[in-house]
């Protein structure tokens, strides 16, 4: 193990100066070791730069220390004692030893044993860090002995898969150099891990969602808003739209669960005050590897004066993309392209999808230097086009094809919708979804069109679900609620296209569909309306190539990961686009992708909204001979 000196570029950060030192505590910072301290050029080609580490053999121990980043210190889980923990750096075509020990206090208010999975990495199943189905976890005392080779190259990261532990801390970011040249030339190397973190002890932010999971919503409707939509919509379209929402019980302001009300926003471990800086030279190509390495918040990422070119996606070359902004879930990665020029310095802006909070930090010449920070935009609000309810297009109300679980769709008829083969966990190969035997691709699924939606039986009379969508989309071509229309180029799904073919190459066998279900009020989310502890794994034969079609019936964005094998994204027609590992599920979306089951052993299946996972949206895949 040793530090990294990939040494493109000389000239590591600048020593902290007293009163830099003072300002990082004003800021906020991770307190590991040595104090609280600003976060400064984290590049991966400079020499000198703290926390990184490379080779093949790395010692990890996982321990509880003080962090404060808002003025009050709360203990933190960290890895060597940093928040993010250290950068890997790995390369492909080695093998890995990591061992990692536990040595979290008796009273750790965290939990006695530990993990860690590493996100997007193919392994074995019993080196992927799930606690109950790769491995026991790791027991305070005890040490795991990570090993396995690297097949792939790119921008990942590693985590925590015990309890809430990710939120506390445990997250860091991972880079693996390919053995083949890159498709793409830059100067510097940034690694730019966004995160989320609360001064709340992760289990009691938990119970309170259970308990009231519209805490922070501040933005609830009032008066005014009614107002002025009865001048842009007139009165009955209005009232007509006011009635739905009650009868779901919901708000079209109801974003995300948790939000800046709660959340503080961290930028490679600091908060915007703190002003994480990458320096550059005039001219130089910046590669800015991004990584969502939150619990519950999807990032929109933008840089004012830059355009930025997307040359990967979770880990994957793709074709270069131009933007002004991406949006980016939880989970995933993407690799981008800057070269600034004509002003010294930059701003690194990220704000939460719900607009309700942002962090930020700068590229620049030097240390010290800021540029200004944009506003956070308007906040946006839901309509029921936004899931999957209307046929009005994005900007309209949307009340043409609305359908409740509860509320209005108790009134539907029901008796002209075809059930068959939609009965889940009774058959072995129906474990995860509705018509798991379904040939063809999604556009023969009935997701638009005249006809509206099926959905299981599990679904029917349920009360974990309070609704279901009607008329879902791919929307793969549509940047997001908020993102629309707002003067940038911003990336969208169907921007993103592999530098290569479909590495398979054959057609699905089988189809299974899969529907993404929750309950607002309840905070209850799950698969087809069956949470985990509920539900029956999901049974692939070693070998075989099939389809997921993922239905979001739910208000809410859900990215999902399978883990141990890759998640081919299909376009409308069924067409191979791209590879990941995390597929991002917008309300009222319809999204299918391939997967070849390659990896023996059992897997976790789940949506990363880590609070989400923990309620019951999370399933077992079981791949055998």
């Amino acid at each position: 193990m040793s530090s990294d000196s990939f040494g493109r570029r000389a000239g590591g950060p600048s020593q902290v100066s007293r009163r830099r030192f003072v300002q990082g505590l004003a800021a906020g910072g991770a307190v590991a070791g040595l104090g609280l301290w600003p976060r400064q050029s984290w590049a991966l080609r400079t020499q000198g730069v703290p926390n990184i580490l490379s080779g093949t053999e790395f010692d990890l121990t996982i321990g509880e220390t003080p962090a404060n980043f808002t003025g009050v210190t709360r203990p933190a889980i960290t890895v060597n004692g940093s928040i993010p923990a250290p950068l890997l750096r790995w390369r492909e075509g080695t093998t890995v030893n990591l061992r990692v020990t536990n040595a979290l206090p008796p009273d750790s208010i965290h939990g006695h044993s530990t993990s860690i999975h590493w996100h997007g990495i193919l392994l074995p199943a019993n080196m992927d860090g799930v606690p109950g189905l790769s491995f026991d976890g790791i027991h305070r005392g005890e040490t795991y002995h990570y090993r396995f080779n690297v097949v792939q190259g790119g921008t990942y990261w590693y985590h925590s898969h015990t309890a809430f532990q990710e939120q506390a801390g445990l997250y860091g970011p991972l880079v693996i150099d390919p053995l083949e040249p890159e498709p793409f030339a830059y100067d510097r190397d940034y690694v730019v891990m966004l995160t989320d973190w609360t001064d709340l002890d992760p289990t009691y932010l938990f119970d309170r969602l259970n308990k009231r999971s519209d805490y922070d919503n501040y933005y609830k409707r009032t008066v005014g808003d009614f107002i002025d939509d009865v001048q842009q919509h007139g009165l009955g379209s209005t009232l007509a739209n006011r009635k739905m929402w009650g009868e779901m019980r919901m708000t079209p302001t109801d974003i995300s669960d948790v939000n800046a009300h709660t959340y503080t926003y961290l930028m490679n471990g600091t908060t915007a005050l703190g002003n994480w800086t990458g320096l550059f030279r005039s001219g130089e190509k910046l590669r800015l590897r991004f990584i969502n390495g939150s619990s519950m918040t999807h990032f929109d990422v933008r840089i004012p004066g830059l355009r930025m070119t997307v040359v990967a996606a979770d880990g994957q070359y793709v074709h270069p993309v131009s933007v002004e902004e991406f949006r980016i879930a939880t989970a995933e990665t993407f690799d981008v392209i800057v070269e600034p020029s004509g002003q010294d310095a930059f701003t690194i802006f990220a704000q939460d999808m719900g607009r309700t909070g942002y962090v930020s930090g700068t590229l620049a010449v030097r240390e010290g230097l800021r540029a200004p920070v944009p506003a956070v935009d308007p906040r946006p609000i839901l309509t029921m086009d936004d899931m999957g309810h209307g046929m009005m297009g994005h900007g309209g109300m949307g009340h043409d094809m609305v359908a409740m679980a509860g509320g209005a769709m108790a009134g539907m008829d029901h008796s002209n919708m075809d059930h068959t083969g939609m009965k889940a966990g009774i058959d072995s190969n129906q474990h995860l979804g509705t018509s798991s035997m379904v040939p063809g691709p999604m556009t023969t699924m009935n997701h638009g069109g005249p006809g509206m939606q099926q959905h299981p039986a599990s679904e029917e009379g349920n009360p974990l679900v309070d609704m279901q969508t009607m008329n879902p989309l791919p929307k793969l071509d549509d940047p997001g609620i908020g993102l629309r229309d707002n003067g940038r180029r911003v990336l969208t799904y169907a921007d993103l296209r592999s530098t290569f073919r479909d590495p398979d190459g054959r057609e699905p066998g089988r189809t299974v569909e899969l529907h993404l279900t929750g309950h607002m009020e309840r905070f209850a989310w799950s698969f087809d309306g069956l949470k985990f502890s509920d539900a029956q794994p999901l049974r692939l034969n070693y070998g075989e190539r099939m389809r997921i079609v993922l239905v979001n019936d739910t208000m809410m964005t859900h990215p999902i990961h399978l883990h141990g094998m890759w998640s081919d994204l299909e376009d409308a027609n069924g067409n191979f686009m791209v590879r990941k590992h995390t597929i991002d599920m917008p309300p009222g979306s319809k999204r299918s992708y391939r997967v070849r089951a390659d990896a023996l052993g059992r897997w976790a299946y789940h949506c990363h909204l880590l609070y989400h996972m923990e309620a019951g949206m999370f399933r077992e895949v079981q791949v055998r001979e």
